[in-house]
Parts: C-alpha cells; structure tokens; sequence
C-alpha cells in the first residue's frame, strides 16, 4: 500500500500530558476572556429597556406587508362585483403541489363559469405560482396565516376564499412575489446599468476633449 504524507495544521497546539497540565488547560477555557465578553453582550442586551424581540401573541400580532404569501382570496371586480376568475385553469395547471381543483362549466351566455374551487391548504407550500401566473389577478393572497387543523387535509372552498360582497370596499390585491413594492422607486436609487451608461459618458467626454 502506498503510504500517505500527513501533516499537522496547528504546530502550537500541545496535547496535556498529565493531571496538572489538564488542570491548567481547563483553567485557561474557563477564564477566557470571550466568555465574559459574551455574557456581557447578553446581560446588556437584557437589561435594555424597550427592547423585547417577544410579542404577546395572540393579543399582538406582527404587521404584515401586502406581499406577504398567506392564505389565498378569490378576488371579485369592485364596480360590477362580479368574480375576477375566467377559469382558464392556469393556476391548477402550475401549482407545484398539485392542490389545486377547479370544476368549470358553461353558462347560458356562452361563457366559462367556475362552479366549484378548492385549494387543500395542508399540502400547499405557499409558493405563490397561482397568484403570479393568473391572467385576471383573481387569486392573490392574503394575511390570515392561522390555519391550524386537526386534520392534515384541510380544504378552502370557493365560498370561503372568496371576497364577500360587503367586505369588497377594504379588498386590496397581492402584489405578486415577483413584482416592485410600491416604494421601490424611493428605495432604488440607480439601477445597475446606470453605471454603465455613466462610464460611457465619461469616455465620451473624454475623447471630445
């Protein structure tokens, strides 16, 4: 067999040899300075006024943002009050978790009409594909993040997802994981190729001169 060259990393470090250099060893560990500095940071940290990471759940809950991915709405129209879903299907075609059923059919008019919706909340993961493919914005999500059950399949059915007609004036539509927040424009400053564009000015004046 061919013999393998080892070599040691730490040169310094010496392993204790007896009782008394385990003692010492020990004594070096405990009285550490970056222990203490360690519990000061803590007691200091604990002793600040004002400064719980804690909240009193459930009387305090903690303000969510309108992207945050909770569980879904079924939007409606604000003028005609009608359902935003068309049933084209897309939202059950990408759902990555297969949770999604749509039953449609056609009315009198011609039209696809939606007759049953069905989303199995205990196997969503919450990726927020539907709300990001869906042509017409009618499913979005919401806040309510409480969805506890007993059973591992629980079910949101149309009539629970969607909008109802006296709560449609406070209705506010997801923004989808993938767009701009609505102060992205105070947030962002310059975009990446603004610098580009900056140093060809630059070589332009330059070259004028």
């Amino acid at each position: 067999m061919m013999k393998k060259d080892y070599f040691k990393i730490d040169f310094e470090r010496k392993n204790p040899q007896n009782a008394y250099e385990k003692f010492i060893q020990i004594v070096k560990r405990t009285l550490n300075t970056e222990l203490f500095v360690g519990l000061y940071v803590v007691l200091r940290e604990m002793l600040k006024r004002n400064n719980s990471a804690t909240i009193k759940y459930p009387m305090e809950k903690v303000a969510l943002d309108d992207r945050y991915r909770a569980i879904h709405r079924l939007m409606r129209f604000i003028e005609s009050e009608n359902e935003c879903c068309i049933g084209c299907g897309l939202c059950e075609k990408i759902c990555i978790s297969n949770c999604i059923r749509m039953e449609t059919s056609l009315a009198d008019d011609g039209r696809k009409k939606v007759e049953n919706y069905s989303i199995n909340l205990g196997r969503c993961i919450y990726c927020g594909f539907c709300a990001d493919v869906c042509p017409e914005l009618a499913i979005v999500h919401g806040k309510e993040y409480e969805n506890t059950a007993e059973q591992r399949s629980y079910f949101g059915q149309k009539q629970d997802l969607l909008t109802p007609i006296d709560e449609l004036k406070d209705q506010v539509v997801f923004q989808g994981s993938g767009s701009l927040r609505q102060d992205a424009d105070d947030l962002v400053k310059k975009t990446p190729n603004y610098y580009d564009v900056d140093l060809q000015r630059e070589d332009t004046k330059e070259k004028n001169v």
